[in-house]
């Protein structure tokens, strides 16, 4: 303390307040080098912010002090306090990286730039520049973890001060703390940062609600504080009775936990009794089972309620024993029961590594859990865009819940939803692109199946298999969600290019001229014309409708000297209904093989097949470019969805005989829904599976012969 003084002494009289000197008292953990070094950080923030002042009024540089206070209270390292006192100069003062680096070295400045928002860049809105520098900043955390925290040190102290925005910008900050900083805060472990932050978003992004819940937890705390202090003494006191040295302290639940704890399990506020938990602290992992035997000696545990984090930590590292027990008048008493140094590495988190590592602890549980986070961070964002890995990133923010083994008896962690399509992918990307079937303790389950804490899970798998698109439906993960996204993109562009080929080939055979006659030289020059770099970008334009076959066909072939004929129809394609994602079928008429059919392209989604009595052809047909001609191919092998309307009597059970009727015939029924237009009648829509037109007529021949049915048609817009 005596150098913080000494250094206060020599510093200009006109930058030695904002705080500095409570910043210097906090840093005593920190040698005199270090110092020294945060010292003339702050001596150039000063000086860059000196003219600029907060929406408080306050001169602006007493933010970046406060900033570098929370992370002094965590004991971060000495480099994270300077950039926590330079994190704005980038942004908000003419001082450029470059400088910054030449003066603290290319660590601090990399940590200075990482928190900088991107505001030399020109976005189309808003949302996609808060989306941009999202990524920015997460990709900077995957280079050097303390980005983050220099991050939610920032907006924890923009929190504190919020009074000072207007009502909307407030509310807006506040709904975006709850959704990504308080999150990220608790995915890292930094439990007294994420619990402010919290609280602060609560109360500011939902004023009344915060309001009446505060109000609740204060009339409470009146009538049970006795009760906690009696509770306190009875479980200190047994503990001492069993030889276990232990600090028993009673505290009252956050605000912003019951309210959450009210919207999960639907609960009023009058139903949440426990307003009040209990920590145990003791010495040791061994002292923390034998406490628990002796806490449920006193007070009977509730079933089901008992949670072992020590033996499987959750995600962020964070371990301790949590027990529900039946207290006084059957009120819940919540009880965590922990050693000091997994006290320290709950509110600290990923800060611990820094508190740590003088003494010899190189990697604690946060480090590595937040590694393992970041490398899967670093593995989908090179190929997602800003708002698919901010989705993704979002997904993964919330804690863990779900802890499985696999056969060989290792632990996975897992989001509570997960299913056995989530473990596969969490196992490797190859055994979820390949899996076919799984084991749930030995037992067949369908891959939806969600899959719960305790259990064994096997993956089944086959070479040709690959990855359905109906699993981005319910996936949970955002490892899952982003590896078969990004399989269907190969898979789609791979198609895509296998149908353009097909399209220019059959536009170039009209013209008489087929596809393997064009030089290269004629295709060299189409491609410089259209400023592409080979013909598979060609193709895949093609196949998605970005560009029209016809069109590019006559641009080749007038660099042939071929002559287009003048008149004759255009071969149709055939379509075969297996050519994946770009090739859709029409919601509006339902397409059957059988059906006069055309098709429409449709730019990014590729070829629309509709049928040539579709309400919708008048519309499309004032663009005759984009339409081609189609046919379906011979002997199809799958089945397509087609839509029946049938006209009942009101009677009950007629649904069912009209289904059972519907199955009779060889055909699933994939969505029904009723019309009850009249007492007297009723319209059945059902969408179902078919073959082809014959088995179409097959189904409605056996459901004509139902005497209540009136009258049965096939819809089309």
């Amino acid at each position: 303390m005596d150098y913080a003084a000494a250094i206060l002494n020599r510093l200009p009289k006109a930058i030695r307040g904002f705080g500095l000197k409570s910043l210097l008292a906090k840093l005593d953990y920190l040698n005199r080098q270090q110092i020294r070094l945060v010292v003339e950080a702050y001596e150039l923030a000063a000086d860059a912010h000196r003219d600029q002042k907060r929406r408080t009024g306050e001169p602006y540089i007493t933010h970046p002090l406060a900033v570098a206070g929370i992370l002094a209270d965590l004991r971060l390292d000495h480099q994270t306090i300077a950039a926590a006192l330079l994190h704005d100069v980038i942004e908000d003062t003419p001082w450029a990286k470059e400088e910054i680096e030449k003066r603290f070295g290319p660590e601090i400045a990399g940590l200075v730039d990482g928190v900088s928002k991107l505001d030399q860049l020109n976005f189309s809105s808003r949302s996609e520049a808060q989306v941009e520098s999202f990524r920015k900043m997460m990709l900077a955390m995957v280079q050097d973890i303390r980005v983050i925290l220099v991050k939610l040190a920032d907006r924890l102290h923009n929190m504190q001060t919020l009074d000072a925005m207007p009502p909307e910008k407030r509310r807006r900050i506040a709904l975006e703390t709850l959704e990504i900083y308080a999150p990220i805060a608790n995915r890292l472990g930094i439990n007294t940062v994420k619990t402010e932050l919290e609280e602060l978003g609560f109360r500011f992004g939902y004023p009344f609600r915060a309001r009446v819940i505060d109000k609740a937890v204060r009339r409470a705390e009146g009538n049970q504080r006795q009760l906690v202090r009696r509770i306190s003494d009875r479980l200190s006191q047994a503990l001492k009775q069993a030889g276990i040295n232990a600090i028993v302290t009673g505290r009252k639940k956050h605000i912003y936990s019951i309210y959450r704890k009210m919207s999960t399990k639907r609960l009023s506020l009058s139903e949440i009794a426990d307003v009040f938990g209990f920590r145990v602290t003791v010495a040791n992992a061994e002292d923390c089972y034998r406490a628990l035997g002796i806490v449920h000696q006193m007070c009977k545990p509730m079933p089901g309620r008992f949670k072992d984090y020590i033996a499987i930590p959750r995600v962020n590292g964070y371990q301790s024993l949590h027990t529900t027990l039946f207290g006084p008048n059957g009120m819940p008493i919540e009880v965590q029961i922990r050693t000091q140094q997994m006290d320290r590495v709950a509110e600290s988190g990923i800060a611990a590594h820094w508190q740590y590592k003088e003494v010899g602890h190189e990697t604690t549980p946060p480090q590595a859990r937040a590694r393992e986070w970041l490398a899967s961070i670093s593995e989908m964002q090179a190929e997602a865009d800003s708002e698919e890995f901010m989705e993704h990133v979002k997904v993964d923010l919330f804690p863990d819940k779900v802890y499985v083994f696999t056969p060989k008896g290792d632990i996975l962690r897992l989001p509570r939803g997960a299913t056995c399509v989530d473990f596969a992918y969490a196992v490797h990307t190859d055994v979820g692109n390949r899996c076919v079937a799984a084991k749930i303790n030995r037992r067949l389950v369908p891959l939806r199946t969600a899959i719960e804490s305790g259990q064994t899970v096997e993956v089944i798998t086959a070479r040709s298999a690959h990855p359905n698109p109906n699993w981005v439906n319910f996936v949970a993960t955002a490892k899952a969600r982003h590896s078969i996204r990004q399989y269907l993109k190969n898979l789609r562009h791979s198609e895509a290019r296998d149908l353009g080929r097909r399209l220019l080939d059959q536009a170039l055979r009209d013209a008489g001229m087929p596809l393997r006659k064009i030089s290269k030289d004629q295709i060299n020059a189409l491609l410089a014309e259209f400023s592409l770099n080979n013909t598979e970008e060609l193709y895949e334009q093609l196949g998605l409708g970005e560009r029209l076959a016809p069109l590019v066909a006559k641009v080749l072939l007038q660099g042939s000297g071929q002559a287009q004929p003048a008149t004759g129809k255009r071969t149709p394609i055939a379509i075969a209904g297996t050519e994946g994602l770009v090739v859709t079928y029409g919601r509006c008429c339902h397409p059957i093989p059988g059906d006069p059919i055309m098709g429409y392209l449709s730019a990014g989604r590729g070829v629309v097949v509709h049928r040539n009595a579709c309400g919708n052809l008048g519309e499309f047909r004032k663009q005759p470019n984009k339409w081609i001609p189609i046919t379906w191919e011979k002997q199809l092998e799958r089945e397509f969805p087609v839509e029946i309307k049938v006209e009942v009597e009101n009677r009950p059970g007629v649904l069912a005989e009209v289904a059972s009727l519907i199955a009779d015939g060889g055909s699933n029924i994939e969505q029904v829904s009723v019309d009850e237009r009249h007492e007297e009648t009723a319209d059945l829509l059902f969408l179902i599976k078919v073959q082809d037109r014959t088995h179409l007529a097959h189904v409605i021949r056996g459901i004509r012969h139902l005497r209540m049915v009136k009258r049965i048609t096939r819809t089309c817009t």
